[in-house]
């Protein structure tokens, strides 16, 4: 598990062919990490990848066929910035929301704008994952926990401050760039235990009830 508090930005320095999976290697760059060892997750644009080897500065990782083909991590060349996040010890903070590193789906920045030091930034997602998506909720961008502004059909918004801008892929999103997205998992579990059913009928009023739902 990972907060989506990006510890920094890496870079991909190779990729290599490895039947129908390829293997990557990662450059740390500017990215504070604890120490590698073999058999470690690592968050790569909010992608869960196990080290495979490590010198240190670098590490190598395993991606399947199904992660490149569903994940943005198919179209990254050597060269291309990622952000990087260790997962989470037991005790640590959780200030920013619970991330899985598996991946929901892939969306497309629609806009970029000002928004006085912030970005305003607008980004588009396929319908199976729109429903999963409130104002005022958690959705993990590229890894990056954040909070939505604004919904409209399948179109999100999300502010990035400064800090935010400097120390994560954002920063250089424009019109077009894909993203990988991560749902909230209470959507996920709520939805289930809501077709699901059983003794407890879990539906609007309930949720009303006990403060989860407003009617209005």
């Amino acid at each position: 598990m990972f907060s989506g508090l990006v510890k920094g930005v890496g870079r991909i320095a190779a990729r290599t062919d490895l039947g129908k999976d390829q293997r990557f290697t990662i450059e740390l760059g500017g990215a504070v990490l604890p120490p590698l060892v073999v058999g470690a997750s690592v968050a790569v644009n909010g992608v869960c990848l196990t080290v495979v080897t490590t010198t240190g500065a670098a590490f190598t990782a395993d991606v399947s066929g199904e992660t490149l083909a569903v994940t943005t991590l198919g179209g990254l060349a050597p060269g291309s910035r990622v952000n990087l996040e260790s997962p989470l010890r037991a005790g640590d903070p959780l200030d920013g929301h619970i991330v899985s590193g598996h991946v929901d789906g892939v969306g497309h920045v629609a806009a970029v704008e000002p928004a006085g030091r912030s970005l305003k930034v607008a980004i588009d997602v396929p319908p199976a994952l729109a429903r999963y998506i409130a104002t005022k909720g958690s959705v993990a961008v590229d890894g990056v926990s954040l909070t939505v502004n604004s919904v409209h059909a399948q179109r999100f918004t999300v502010n990035i401050i400064p800090h935010t801008q400097d120390k994560t892929v954002i920063g250089g999103y424009k019109a077009g760039t894909a993203v990988n997205i991560e749902v909230d998992l209470l959507a996920r579990y709520l939805e289930r235990l809501l077709q699901a059913g059983g003794e407890t009928k879990i539906d609007r009023g309930f949720l009303e009830q006990h403060g989860y739902a407003r009617n209005d």
